[in-house]
């Protein structure tokens, strides 16, 4: 399931705020963790959108930052920044995704890894 792949995704996303480099054994640590070593499609699935978000990841932390009047990016919690690059680069890259599916899948990371009062 797609589901895997985004919180796979995420983690690595979330790595590398804090490690650009995030090296390949780690993504495979984390692909595996998640089961996506036995899942072609959920795996390549991943790995687009970890590439999709690396490859426009000024352009979509542009849109963050207008979207949030008067807040930085820098402010966002991690989390929160990692999960809102998923989502739009989702609905900004992935035209067979329906953008509904993406914000609902966002808020389902957002319910499991963050914080109520993010």
């Amino acid at each position: 399931m797609r589901n895997a792949a985004r919180e796979a995704a995420l983690n690595i996303i979330f790595a590398q705020q804090f490690n650009s480099d995030c090296m390949d054994s780690l993504q495979k640590k984390i692909f595996k963790q998640f089961g996506l070593m036995e899942n072609e499609a959920d795996l390549m699935f991943a790995l687009d959108l970890v590439a999709k978000v690396n490859e426009h990841r000024a352009e979509l932390i542009e849109g963050i930052e207008e979207a949030c009047h008067h807040y930085r990016e820098n402010r966002i919690n991690p989390t929160d920044k990692s999960i809102l690059l998923i989502a739009m680069a989702e609905i900004k890259y992935f035209d067979e995704i329906p953008p509904v599916v993406s914000v609902s899948e966002a808020a389902g990371l957002a319910r499991k890894y963050s914080t109520e009062t993010s």
